[in-house]
């Protein structure tokens, strides 16, 4: 067991869940999941999606979490302390460097969600208010002082949380803010459901069709399992490292994957039948949510109270998510640079308000700026999503499956052999770690590249 180096750590195993829901949950699970199961064969791509979320990505997310516990320090000094190998940091360093440039354009679109939420506060979409939700949304975006100004305020709110530190900050907050977010997402989905022709949106969702499923579809259920669970990006290393000796990793892990996906059926509930109850077909991206979803809250009844309460949700997963991407950078800046929390915390903001800036304005004014035919935001999301993400999850499983011996594998999972973990489902979990996971994460990545 390697010497523990951070000063903070949760103080509850509950403290530890809620923060890891919190960086699993983003807005990914409120658009992209939807969208996906709906094109993709319905239940049969969710059938498919909770396999692999199960059987790959839980031992991926579970050996995140032995090299922060085991590793007890920021991502790279965690990598060095149980791999034995100093160039092993430089995974570390990878996982700093894909959180810096997803948070780049996450807090554009967490300013959108502040924005939006302020909107619907005035009532701005409820039933029968006159809107023009195409134009308001991209003349926002496109816009230049607006969205940088909401984004700023976006990341003040992150560094708030950070500052105060792991207990009264992210812990304090998690532990109010994740059942707040089922909560509000249920009351949603019961609205939802409930509406005229709704059932065409739940049939949608949960009819297979297996015609549509197709090795694209596999392909998409991998990678949204990899992207829904931020897996590669460290975050679930940096929050091991707070965790307590006394939690059962492997619980924990199962936990986080089956409430996260709990949480993207629940978003779709909410979402698809209002949006085929008003006869709209749906789209994917921003433009389901900021775009179509203002126009069905006009025409519906209590519109104007479902608006407040679906934007204090996307907020709230916009803000968890957020807080889980700054505390990788700020961890890793404060080993790198042998800083306080704070001062770290103030490099990031100051430097994630500037990248930010330039993916706002990419929206706009630097439109005509592209690389292979993407804009500067939609290339810091492409080049994170599909490349580093990709190349940290391979990393990870590698550093476990190759480079940690078994029963230190062992000893962390059971901490110490306090906890019991079925001998076989031990085993089964240390195969797919050495194994089973680096073949899938190359597959996939083969499949994007060529």
């Amino acid at each position: 067991m390697a010497e523990r180096r951070v000063k903070d750590s949760f103080t509850s195993n509950f403290g530890m869940v809620a923060a890891a829901i919190g960086s699993a949950i983003g807005l990914g699970n409120l658009w992209r999941f939807p969208y996906l199961v709906g094109q993709n064969g319905g239940a049969a791509f969710i059938i498919v999606y909770l396999a692999i979320t199960l059987l790959i990505a839980t031992p991926i997310l579970l050996a995140e979490m032995v090299i922060g516990r085991r590793g007890g320090g920021s991502p790279r000094e965690s990598y060095i302390a149980v791999s034995g190998r100093k160039g092993w940091g430089v995974a570390g360093i990878i996982g700093m460097v894909t959180c810096f440039m997803i948070m780049s354009f996450y807090v554009v679109v967490g300013g959108w969600t502040v924005k939006y939420l302020l909107l619907s506060l005035s009532m701005a979409f409820s039933r029968g208010a006159q809107i023009d939700s195409v134009g308001l949304f991209s003349g926002f975006v496109g816009s230049s002082f607006p969205p940088i100004f909401y984004a700023a305020l976006f990341i003040i709110l992150t560094v708030a949380i950070i500052c105060v530190g792991v207990q009264k900050g992210i812990e304090k907050t998690s532990k109010l803010m994740m059942p707040l977010l089922f909560v509000l997402i249920i009351l949603i989905g019961i609205r939802s459901v409930t509406l005229p022709g709704a059932g065409a949106g739940l049939e949608y969702l949960f009819k297979p069709d297996f015609s549509h499923f197709t090795f694209d579809s596999l392909l998409a259920a991998l990678g949204q399992s990899f992207f829904s669970l931020s897996l590669g990006a460290c975050m679930l290393i940096t929050y091991g490292a707070y965790t307590p000796r006394s939690s059962n990793l492997t619980k924990n892990a199962a936990i986080i994957t089956v409430s996260d996906t709990f949480f993207a059926v629940l978003a779709g509930c909410a979402i698809m039948p209002a949006v085929f109850a008003f006869g709209i077909n749906p789209s994917e991206g921003a433009g389901l949510v900021f775009v179509t979803l203002p126009q069905i809250f006009t025409q519906m009844p209590l519109g104007g109270l479902c608006s407040i309460l679906f934007f204090i949700a996307l907020f709230l997963a916009a803000l968890s998510s957020s807080v889980s991407l700054f505390e990788v950078i700020t961890a890793s800046l404060m080993d790198i640079c042998r800083i306080s929390r704070g001062k770290a915390a103030a490099i990031t903001a100051v430097v994630l308000t500037l990248t930010g800036c330039v993916c706002s304005l990419s929206q706009g004014v630097l439109k005509h700026i592209t690389i292979a035919g993407m804009n500067i935001f939609d290339q810091f999301d492409y080049l994170s999503s599909n490349f580093l993400m990709t190349l940290g999850g391979l990393l990870t499983v590698i550093c476990v499956g190759w480079f940690v011996k078994k029963p230190a594998f062992m000893d962390e999972i059971t901490s110490g052999g306090t906890v019991k973990v079925p001998r076989p489902l031990a085993e089964i979990l240390f195969f797919v770690i050495k194994y089973a996971a680096p073949v899938v994460i190359i597959v996939t990545a083969l499949s994007i590249i060529f």
